[in-house]
C-alpha cells in the first residue's frame, strides 16, 4: 500500500485478482478466519472482494472499526448506487439503500420514531413475556420424551421470532411463511433473494393496510400513526421498514442464541456460575456472547461520501469517495490491542466495549431487545436444563455459509432437567 497517498478503489471487478475474497474460511462455528489477524497486521484498511467480485475495503482492527462506524462520512447510501460495489445478491445489505440527498435526516426520523419501541424501559416490561415464552418452549423440548433435540430449531428459532411478533403486531401464525421468506431473502447468490424481498415486502404492505384498519399497541400500527406528519414515510417506505424490522428482529439474536449454548456447554465453569446466580452472572455472560458468537461473517456494508483518511504515517490510506467499507465486527471484536485474551470466552473481562451492536449514530436500535432475549434465554435453558450437553462434538457443527446471517445448520443436544 503506498504511503500517504490517495488509492481509488474500482467498484467492479477490476485486475486485482489475487485479493482475499470474503466470506473467509472458518475452522468451526466458534472461529473466525485467521487471515483477519493477518489484515489487521498488515494495515487500518484492506482491500478485498466480495461475493459479488467487487472490491471493497476491509476494517478488521478495533480502532479503525469504533472510528469509522461513528464517521458521518460515511453511510448506507451512496452518491451513484448504479455504480456502487455490492456485496451479495442477497435481498438485505448487499448494497447501497436510502435517498443519498436525505440520508440523514431519514435516519433521524427512523431514529426518533423507533427508539421509544426499543427503549430499555418497554425491554423490561417485556422481560416477564419472554421468561413465558422460553419456559413454554422448554416444556415442549421436554414434552417429545427425546434425549437428544435440535436446540436451534425447538428453542433458538421460535423465541425471538415470537417476541418480534408481539412486539411488531405481527400474527404468530404467520411465523413460518416470513421465517422462510428471512430464509430466501438472506442467500448470497442467485436470482431468489430479490424475489423473496418483493413478496417480503408486499406481505409487510398488507400487514400495515390491517394495522390502517385497525391499529394496536406495536410498532407497525406506531408506524402507520406516523404517515400523518411525515410526508417522507410513504406506504413502500412503511413495507421496506417493516420488512427489515422484522428480518432484523429475529435474525440475529437466533444464530447468538444458539451460538451463545455453545460457547457456555464447551466453557463448563462458566455455565456452573449461570446456573448457580443466573441473576448475579447473566449480563456480564450475554456481553461476552455478543463478543464472541459470530453467525456469518460477512461484516457491515459503508459507503463513504466523501474522502476519508484513516491510519497514520506509513500505514495511512484514504478511502475515496464513493468507495465501499466493509466493517467486521468480529474481527474488531479479537482484535489483541484492545482486549487482552480476545480469543478467550472470559465474562470477567471488564469494561467489555465490544462492536457487535455498531457505534455510533447508527448504533442497532434492537440492542436492548437482543440483550434481553439472550438474558432470559440462556437463564430459563440452564436454570430449566443445569445438565444440558452437546450430542455431537463441537467442531462437527456446521454453519450456513451459504447466507448472509449464518447460523447454526442444528444444534443436537442432550437434555437432563433437574428432577421436581
Amino acid at each position: 500500500m503506498t504511503s500517504g497517498t490517495t488509492i481509488t478503489t474500482s467498484t467492479a471487478h477490476d485486475d486485482a485478482p489475487d485479493l482475499p475474497q470474503l466470506p473467509f474460511p472458518r475452522e468451526d462455528a466458534l472461529t473466525i478466519s485467521p487471515l483477519y489477524e493477518r489484515l489487521r497486521a498488515a494495515g487500518p484498511v484492506t482491500r478485498v472482494r466480495t461475493p459479488a467480485g467487487d472490491v471493497v475495503w476491509l476494517v478488521s482492527r478495533y480502532e479503525e472499526a469504533k472510528t469509522l462506524f461513528a464517521d458521518r462520512r460515511l453511510g448506507r447510501s451512496h452518491p451513484q448506487p448504479e455504480q456502487a460495489a455490492r456485496v451479495s445478491d442477497a435481498g438485505v445489505m448487499a448494497g447501497p439503500t436510502g435517498d443519498h440527498e436525505h440520508e440523514d435526516d431519514d435516519h433521524t426520523s427512523m431514529r426518533r420514531l423507533l427508539t421509544p419501541a426499543f427503549s430499555a424501559k418497554r425491554m423490561r416490561r417485556l422481560h416477564d413475556r419472554v421468561a413465558e415464552l422460553a419456559d413454554g418452549l422448554v416444556d415442549d423440548l421436554l414434552a417429545t420424551g427425546s434425549e437428544v433435540v435440535d436446540l436451534h430449531a425447538g428453542f433458538s428459532v421460535p423465541l425471538p421470532i415470537f417476541v418480534i411478533c408481539e412486539l411488531l403486531g405481527v400474527p404468530v401464525s404467520d411465523r413460518v411463511y416470513f421465517k422462510g421468506l428471512s430464509e430466501r431473502m438472506a442467500t448470497l447468490t442467485g436470482d431468489d433473494p430479490a424475489v423473496a424481498r418483493a413478496e417480503f415486502e408486499r406481505y409487510t404492505a398488507g400487514l400495515a393496510d390491517a394495522k390502517r384498519a385497525e391499529p394496536g399497541e406495536d410498532v407497525i400500527s406506531d408506524l402507520v400513526a406516523a404517515q400523518a406528519h411525515d410526508p417522507r414515510l410513504t406506504d413502500t417506505r412503511v413495507a421496506e421498514l417493516t420488512a427489515g424490522l422484522l428480518f432484523a428482529g429475529h435474525e440475529t439474536t437466533v444464530n447468538r442464541l444458539s451460538l451463545g449454548v455453545v460457547l457456555l456447554l464447551v466453557n463448563p465453569s462458566v455455565r456452573d456460575r449461570l446456573v448457580a446466580d443466573p441473576t448475579g452472572s447473566v449480563d456480564a455472560i450475554v456481553e461476552e456472547v455478543l463478543r464472541l458468537a459470530e453467525p456469518g461473517g460477512m461484516g457491515l456494508l459503508r459507503y463513504a461520501h466523501e474522502d476519508v483518511t484513516v491510519g497514520e504515517g506509513d500505514e495511512q490510506v484514504t478511502i475515496a469517495r464513493g468507495d465501499g467499507v466493509v466493517i467486521v465486527t468480529s474481527a474488531a471484536n479479537r482484535d489483541e490491542h484492545a482486549f487482552d485474551g480476545a480469543g478467550a470466552f472470559d465474562p470477567d473481562r471488564s469494561p467489555n466495549p465490544h462492536l457487535s451492536f455498531g457505534h455510533g449514530p447508527h448504533f442497532c436500535i434492537g440492542a436492548s431487545l437482543a440483550r434481553t432475549e439472550l438474558r432470559v434465554g440462556l437463564t430459563t435453558l440452564f436454570t430449566r436444563l443445569p445438565e444440558l450437553r452437546l450430542a455431537v462434538d463441537p467442531t462437527a457443527l456446521t454453519l450456513h455459509t451459504e447466507r448472509l446471517t449464518g447460523g447454526l445448520d442444528e444444534l443436537p443436544v442432550r437434555l437432563a432437567p433437574r428432577s421436581a
